[in-house]
């Protein structure tokens, strides 16, 4: 990824919230047919170890598990808020008029080596975990629990699941906020992103000071 120092992002736990915020990943893997990817959430598991790991599940029919082989190299990206950036909102183009469009965004690469893991306890395990996190954002109290199906119901499921570990050897992440713009351009350009109901990019390029 093309990264200059001025977005590079500012530190790891941020990098984390960001992964945590949007689990939402693209899975890219090279098989015997060439480059795949597969959207997935994950769930992050911080100090796994020697290293942090992702882990997830696929169905047991999508093929990236038996064309991606265990240890394999994988790189895996997380996208946060993004929005197209209109030179119209800079103070200093009505000065100069030497501004153009650009686009804003946040985004993680997480580089690893892949693990299946075709074992019902992990696979239960994984399933849980994501069920329990988005429940509780969802539901709060009244979250959907595995205990609420059947048993059965639930074992036939698990048995065309397969679990994937992914031990993370390096991540590359991208704040590009407008870190290159002066002041005044930022803070106009995030107060019409505001307008139009993009808060959360808003309010990236206001906390990205520099």
């Amino acid at each position: 990824m093309y990264l200059p120092r001025h977005f590079e992002a500012p530190d790891l736990q941020q990098i984390h919230q960001l992964i945590e915020d949007h689990p939402l990943g693209a899975l890219v893997t090279l098989g015997p047919d060439g480059l795949d990817a597969n959207h997935i959430p994950f769930l992050l598991d911080r100090n796994d170890g020697p290293h942090d790991r992702l882990i997830a599940h696929v169905a047991r029919a999508n093929s990236v598990w038996r064309n991606a082989c265990d240890g394999a190299e994988v790189l895996v990206i997380f996208r946060g808020e993004d929005a197209y950036i209109s030179p119209n909102w800079y103070p200093s183009k009505q000065e100069m008029h030497r501004q153009v469009p650009t686009w804003n965004y946040r985004v993680a690469h997480v580089h690893g080596k892949l693990t299946v893991r075709d074992d019902e306890r992990f696979v239960r395990g994984v399933v849980a975990r994501l069920m329990r996190k988005h429940e509780a954002a969802v539901n709060g109290e009244r979250a959907w629990k595995m205990g609420d199906a059947p048993a059965d119901y639930i074992d036939g499921l698990l048995a065309h699941i397969i679990g994937l570990e992914i031990a993370i050897t390096r991540i590359e992440a991208k704040w590009k906020l407008g870190q290159n713009r002066d002041g005044r351009d930022r803070a106009s350009a995030a107060q019409a992103l505001e307008d139009r109901g993009e808060r959360a990019i808003a309010s990236a390029m206001r906390e990205k000071k520099d």
